[in-house]
C-alpha cells in the first residue's frame, strides 16, 4: 500500500469545503434559538450573526496566514506542531479525531434525518434513528471508495444549498419592505421571556454551531493543488461568502414572519417562512425542506472528509494507536481505510449519545449534554496557544499579521469560551468531564522519540 495522499482537489473544492461545511443545518435550525435568546429582537439577532461571523472571519484569516507557511497532512494539526510542538499537535489531533469530527458528523446525520422525517411526515423515533444511521454510513462509504466523487458532491451541494438562502434573502427582504414587515420587526423589541436560558450569550453559542466547520477544510491541504496558495484563498473567500449569506438570510426571514412566529416555529421555521413567502402555498415549504436536506447532507459530507483522515494525520507522525496500521492507504482508493472505519465507529457512538441522551433522556445527565455546541469550549481553547505562539515566533510576518490578527483571534476565542460557560453552566462542566476522560485515554497513546507509547512503557518496560 502507498502511504502518501495524492493531489486530487482544486481551489473550487476548497472554497466549497469552507462555505459548504459551514453553511448547512445551523442557519436553518438555530434561527429560532437565536431569536428566543434575544427576546425576539431582530436587531440583536442580526447583530449576533454578525458578531459570531466576524470572530470566525478573524480566526479564519489568522489560520490562512499559517496556511500560507505550512502544508503537510492536516492543517490545524500542522499549525499546532509548527507553533507549539508535538504535544499540542497530538492533543489537537486526538480531539478533532475522537470528538470534533465525529460529533459534528453524527449531529448533521441526525438533523438530516429529522428534516427527512418532517418531509415525509414520519413520526417514529426509531425510524429517524435508522435514517440517521443510513445517512452517516452512506457518507463514510462515499468518502472511502470515491473521494473524487465526494469532492464533486461537496461542490454541487454548496451551490444547491445557496438557492433557498438566496431566494429568502432577496425575495423575503423585498416582500418585507413592500408589506412593512421588515420595518415592523426592526422597530419591535419583544418583551416575551425566552424559552432558552442564556440571553445574548446563549444566542452567540447557539449560532456558533452555524459557523463551525471551516477548520475542517485544512484537512485536505496534503491533497490540494498548490495548497500554500489555494488554501488561504479558500479560507478567506469561503468566510466572506458565509457571513454575507447568513446576514441576508436572517433579514429575509425577519421580513417574512413576525418575530413571535419565528420564536415559536422551532425546526419547522424554514417550511413556515417559505410557505408564507409564496402566498401560503405549502408546496414551496416542502420544496424548501428538500433543499435543506441536501444542504445538511453536503455539510455532513464535508465533515466526513475530515473524520476519515483524523487518526491518519496522527499516524503519519507515528502517534496514536497502531500508527503502522492506520497510516496505510488503499492502493485503489488512496484513502486511509482503517482511520475511516474507526472514525465511522466513533461517529456512531456520538450519534447514540445524542439520540438516547439529549433527545430521549435515557442516559445519565452527565453524558446527556448538547454535543453539537459544547465542543467549542475546547476547540477555541486549543487555538489560543497557536495564536500566542505566532506573535512570539513568526518574526518574518508583517506586524499586523504577526500581532494584530492573532491578538484579535485570542480575544474571539476567549469570548466564545465565556459565552459557552455562561449559557450552559452545569452542562459545560459535564462536557468537560467527558472531554478530560477522552483526552486521558488519548494520552496513553502518545509516543516518545523512540515511538514507545505510555501503555508500552507501563507494561513492557
Amino acid at each position: 500500500m502507498n502511504n502518501e495522499l495524492k493531489k486530487k482537489y482544486g481551489l473550487a473544492t476548497a472554497i466549497s469545503m469552507v462555505a459548504g461545511i459551514v453553511i448547512g443545518s445551523g442557519v436553518f435550525f438555530k434561527a429560532t434559538p437565536v431569536f428566543n435568546n434575544n427576546g425576539g429582537s431582530m436587531v440583536k439577532s442580526i447583530l449576533t450573526v454578525l458578531i459570531v461571523g466576524i470572530m470566525m472571519t478573524v480566526c479564519t484569516y489568522t489560520f490562512s496566514i499559517l496556511a500560507g507557511k505550512y502544508a503537510r497532512i492536516n492543517g490545524v494539526v500542522d499549525y499546532a506542531e509548527a507553533q507549539c510542538g508535538e504535544g499540542l499537535a497530538y492533543s489537537v489531533g486526538w480531539f478533532i479525531s475522537v470528538i470534533y469530527y465525529p460529533v459534528i458528523a453524527s449531529t448533521l446525520a441526525w438533523v438530516s434525518a429529522n428534516y427527512t422525517c418532517a418531509l415525509f411526515e414520519i413520526s417514529s423515533a426509531n425510524a429517524r434513528l435508522l435514517i440517521t444511521a443510513s445517512y452517516l454510513t452512506g457518507s463514510f462509504i462515499l468518502n472511502v471508495i470515491s473521494p473524487k466523487l465526494s469532492g464533486k458532491f461537496q461542490v454541487s451541494t454548496t451551490v444547491i444549498k445557496l438557492i433557498p438562502l438566496v431566494i429568502m434573502a432577496v425575495a423575503g427582504t423585498i416582500a418585507g419592505l413592500v408589506n412593512g414587515q421588515t420595518l415592523e420587526n426592526l422597530a419591535a423589541a419583544t418583551a416575551q421571556s425566552s424559552s432558552v436560558v442564556g440571553g445574548f450569550f446563549g444566542a452567540v453559542v447557539a449560532f456558533a454551531f452555524a459557523y463551525e466547520g471551516w477548520i475542517i477544510a485544512t484537512t485536505i491541504n496534503a491533497e490540494l493543488h498548490d495548497a500554500k496558495k489555494n488554501l488561504p484563498k479558500a479560507l478567506v473567500i469561503g468566510s466572506v461568502i458565509v457571513i454575507t449569506v447568513y446576514i441576508t438570510y436572517f433579514i429575509g426571514i425577519a421580513s417574512v414572519l413576525p418575530t413571535e412566529e419565528i420564536m415559536s416555529a422551532g425546526d419547522i421555521l424554514p417550511k413556515i417562512a417559505f410557505t408564507k413567502l409564496f402566498g401560503g402555498n405549502a408546496v414551496f415549504g416542502t420544496i424548501a425542506y428538500v433543499f435543506i436536506i441536501i444542504s445538511c447532507l453536503g455539510t455532513m459530507n464535508g465533515v466526513t472528509i475530515g473524520a476519515c483522515r483524523g487518526l491518519y494525520s496522527l499516524a503519519v507522525r507515528n502517534q496514536g494507536p497502531a500508527p503502522k496500521k492506520l497510516v496505510k492507504l488503499h492502493d485503489k482508493w488512496n484513502m486511509p481505510i482503517l482511520s475511516s472505519v474507526i472514525g465511522y465507529v466513533i461517529s456512531a457512538v456520538w450519534m447514540l449519545q445524542w439520540e438516547f441522551g439529549l433527545i430521549r433522556g435515557k442516559l445519565p445527565a452527565f453524558i446527556s449534554f448538547e454535543n453539537d455546541e459544547l465542543p467549542i469550549i475546547t476547540l477555541y481553547a486549543m487555538y489560543i496557544p497557536i495564536f500566542i505562539s505566532m506573535m512570539i515566533k513568526c518574526k518574518d510576518l508583517h506586524p499586523v499579521k504577526r500581532f494584530v490578527f492573532p491578538a484579535l483571534s485570542v480575544a474571539a476565542c476567549l469570548f466564545m469560551i465565556f459565552s459557552a460557560f455562561y449559557a450552559y453552566k452545569i452542562q459545560a462542566f459535564y462536557y468537560l468531564f467527558v472531554f478530560v476522560a477522552i483526552m486521558l485515554v488519548g494520552l496513553m497513546f502518545y509516543r516518545d522519540k523512540k515511538g514507545r507509547s505510555v501503555i508500552y512503557r507501563i507494561f513492557y518496560k
